[in-house]
């Protein structure tokens, strides 16, 4: 393994020490609960807005706290989801009067903690709601959870939330919204390498040169077969069969394209996807209202790349195109 590490152990707080001090001042950290939130967090004129899953997916979901998107995240170690202290701890520093949104992502354990969290929560009084992400249409139980697994998706998630947050949503509009894109949004991803966690030292699980894993978890769990190494074009159309159909996707609509590498794919084959993906698309009739390309919920180094659809309508296209910064990134 060659990685940018010291001590295993101290990888994650060490790389949330490293967002905040790039941050310039608009994030703060506090390292007894992993957490990482926004300098000007809670406000009393705004439901908050937290998540938190296993670290290693950045920059999910670390990387996106700012305006108009997560107020705070609270994350585990790598590929392990919060304790619930960290969960239960972050949401009374990050109340705000108006409530708080959890943004659970379904993994067995981020939904025990933040399930535990907020139960403790509401027991101090607090407005909760709470949303449970699962867009990976590649298999229906995985290793690590009951039912399908929340992968890329959770970024539109969090963009409409916290744009109608941002405007001053109240909580039950915030939930409205959050299921609204919920079940409009798929995903699924195709893996060419496994990856390396940094305490582990060693690949998460072996591949051939000449095999891809179709249907990967975010956390190397397998998917829904191993075959050949396919081209660009072949597999396109099997991200995009599984996809358009679970929906289904139909002729006339709109949709947000995004094409997010799992970390160890460079930007020139992603744009080469997202390409081949909009050529596609457009020829069963469904044209691309927004697209993103880029990583936005990786799986460390892991060489592989999924496909999401957002099915948009109005309301959605206000929020998906709403102001938003993190980390000097504008989306």
């Amino acid at each position: 393994m060659k990685k940018f590490v010291n001590d295993p152990r101290q990888f994650v707080p060490e790389m949330l020490t490293g967002i905040q001090l790039a941050s310039g001042g608009a994030l703060d950290y506090d390292p007894r609960y992993n957490l990482i939130y926004r300098a000007d967090a809670p406000n009393d004129n705004k439901v908050s807005i937290i998540q938190g899953s296993g670290s290693g997916h950045e920059p999910a979901h670390t990387m996106i706290v700012g305006k108009g998107m997560l107020d705070g995240a609270c994350p585990g170690d790598v590929f392990a989801g919060p304790p619930v202290e960290f969960v239960y701890e972050t949401s009374k520093l990050l109340y705000s009067p108006k409530g708080i949104l959890h943004l659970v992502n379904n993994y067995t354990g981020d939904r025990t903690a933040w399930e535990m969290a907020k139960e403790m929560c509401e027991a101090d009084g607090m407005k909760v709601g709470a949303l449970l992400v699962d867009d990976d249409v590649a298999v229906k139980d995985s290793t690590w959870t009951v039912g399908r697994r929340g992968v890329a998706g959770n970024f539109f998630v969090i963009k409409a939330t916290g744009a109608a947050s941002e405007n001053g949503a109240e909580l039950e509009e915030l939930v409205r919204i959050g299921e609204k894109v919920i079940a409009s949004v798929r995903s699924m991803g195709i893996a060419l390498t496994s990856c390396t966690p940094p305490e582990r030292g060693t690949p998460l699980f072996e591949i051939g040169d000449d095999e891809m894993e179709v249907g990967i978890g975010i956390h190397g769990e397998p998917g829904r077969e191993r075959v050949k190494l396919a081209s660009a074009d072949e597999i396109v159309d099997i991200l995009l069969d599984a996809v358009v159909g679970d929906l289904p996707y139909s002729s006339g609509d709109e949709v947000a394209l995004m094409i997010n590498g799992l970390g160890g794919t460079p930007i020139s084959e992603q744009y080469l996807l997202y390409g081949i993906a909009h050529r596609k698309l457009a020829d069963q009739g469904i044209s691309v209202f927004r697209s993103y390309v880029g990583e936005y919920c990786t799986s460390l180094d892991m060489a592989g790349a999924s496909l999401t659809l957002l099915k948009v309508d109005n309301e959605l296209k206000e929020l998906l195109l709403a102001p938003a910064e993190v980390s000097n990134r504008i989306f």
